[in-house]
């Protein structure tokens, strides 16, 4: 990034300095542009994207300190020479190191102290570019974010990521419990404009309706019994960054009417409050339940609906994507391992095919689980068939693989399955056949939906919260 491939932006209240400067970067062959203040600056860069920044510290309106406060939040900016005329090594620890400026020069500036630095800042911007190139080259190799999968499937929800990250629009994600959607948001604001801001997830089903809005929009002191004091809500604790409505299918409708409002002029009132509050949040909603549905039965406001519905991101479950397992099972183990200090490298040829096998209800937590519990016992080396779980027995795996001209609606088992291995085929293979819907589950098998969810605890299926 040499010569005028180098953009550089002169921030400085004194024309004449600035001006001076600019002419001598110009002339050491950089294109400069230039700024009278901390606010012009903000401004300039949006239409001018600087590789490196020379800023004065004391400046009218907004200075040196707080400009690199506001780039900081934003996500650091370009690297940042700052120079000024009341240099002292105060100021320069503060500044290098707790605003992250990249150097610090006195003024009157030596002009090849100046070059040089100039050259060094372009070079970090450089390799910094570099690295982000590399990460988005890794995202097309299976990986983006904490997100891992190299299936066709995997890399049209990747794709759809990529596009909608850069811009403000609302996401809904949408996926049976256990496919990641909390990682896909997570992903989406790490590859946002927002990335430096704070990323604020609510779960909708887990939260009792008498202190969801208090959740979502805070609440004054003495709002409600309890309220001892002011409690921000989740759209302010937000503010600058994305708020994730995990389960919004599951919020109470009278709370969905006023989150619309929110959502549409983008201002809270905390309960017990006289005064709205203007929030800058992207909203991300997530929901296991199948759309259409939820919208015939009222448990969603149609309205909502459409407002949440810019972006759909839906996500496959994992026994629709089992090409991804062993990427996904070596992922996890590497977390694992990091987790539990062990060191299991790998697993037995017949523990992949067992896995692979398998229907996998609670798709990838209930894989994370399995694993988790195999890697404690192997502690080291290699899995094997003995470190899963009792009840994930071959026969049970049978219900997983589909023959070329099978029947997904029967159930075959070899002689020799136990009763209770016959009875979790069984609810596996239903839960299959109602795309994860237990309550339509239960009323096949001919049971209460608690007894279906104590069954699914029993077999240690992350997925029997719903």
């Amino acid at each position: 990034m040499a010569g005028n491939a180098t953009r550089v932006l002169i921030v400085d209240d004194e024309e004449s300095q600035r001006i001076g400067l600019a002419s001598m970067v110009a002339a050491w062959g950089f294109t400069a542009e230039t700024a009278a203040d901390g606010q012009e600056a903000l401004d300039k860069l949006c239409t001018f994207p600087a590789h490196v920044m020379v800023t004065d510290l004391m400046m009218p309106r907004m200075d040196g300190f707080e400009l690199l406060r506001r780039l900081g939040a934003q996500g650091g900016g370009p690297p940042a020479i700052v120079v000024t005329a009341f240099g002292n090594i105060e100021t320069a620890i503060a500044t290098m190191h707790d605003l992250g400026a990249f150097w610090f020069l006195e003024k009157p500036i030596e002009p090849r102290a100046l070059r040089v630095l100039l050259d060094r800042a372009a070079s970090q911007q450089r390799l910094a570019e570099e690295a982000e190139r590399l990460k988005r080259e890794l995202s097309y190799q299976g990986v983006l974010a904490e997100l891992v999968g190299r299936s066709s499937k995997m890399q049209e929800v990747f794709s759809l990521i990529r596009q909608v990250a850069p811009s403000k629009a609302a996401v809904l994600i949408t996926g049976e419990s256990g496919t990641g959607k909390e990682l896909v948001a997570r992903a989406v604001h790490s590859l946002s404009p927002r990335a430096a801001g704070p990323f604020v997830a609510i779960n909708c089903a887990a939260m009792p309706e008498t202190l969801m809005e208090s959740e979502l929009f805070g609440h004054e002191k003495g709002a409600f019994t309890g309220a001892l004091e002011r409690r921000a809500g989740c759209f302010e604790l937000a503010q600058n960054g994305t708020l994730l409505l995990d389960e919004i299918g599951d919020m109470p409708i009278a709370t969905q009417a006023k989150l619309l409002r929110v959502l549409e002029d983008s201002r809270v009132r905390r309960l017990g409050g006289k005064s709205e509050i203007l929030v800058d949040v992207r909203v991300i909603a997530s929901t296991n339940k199948v759309l259409e549905e939820a919208l015939k039965k009222g448990e969603l406001r149609e309205d909502l609906y459409y407002r949440l519905n810019v972006f759909h991101i839906a996500l496959p479950p994992l026994r629709e994507r089992m090409d991804d397992l062993p990427v996904l099972a070596e992922a996890l183990l590497r977390d694992l391992n990091k987790k539990h200090g062990t060191r299991v490298v790998d697993m037995m040829p017949d523990v992949l095919e067992q896995l692979e096998r398998y229907s996998w209800p609670g798709n990838i937590r209930e894989l994370r689980n399995a694993l988790e519990r195999a890697v404690i016992l192997a502690g080291e080396g290699t899995i094997s068939i003995e470190h899963l779980p009792s009840n994930f027995s071959t026969s049970a795996a049978l219900i997983a693989k589909h023959d070329s001209d099978g029947d997904p609606t029967q159930v075959r088992l070899r002689v020799g399955t136990t009763i209770s291995e016959a009875e979790k085929v069984l609810i596996q293979r239903t839960l299959v056949h109602t795309k994860n819907n237990k309550t339509r589950a239960a009323e096949i098998l001919g049971i209460s939906l608690k007894t279906l969810h104590n069954k699914l605890k029993e077999y240690g299926s992350a997925d029997s919260e719903g």
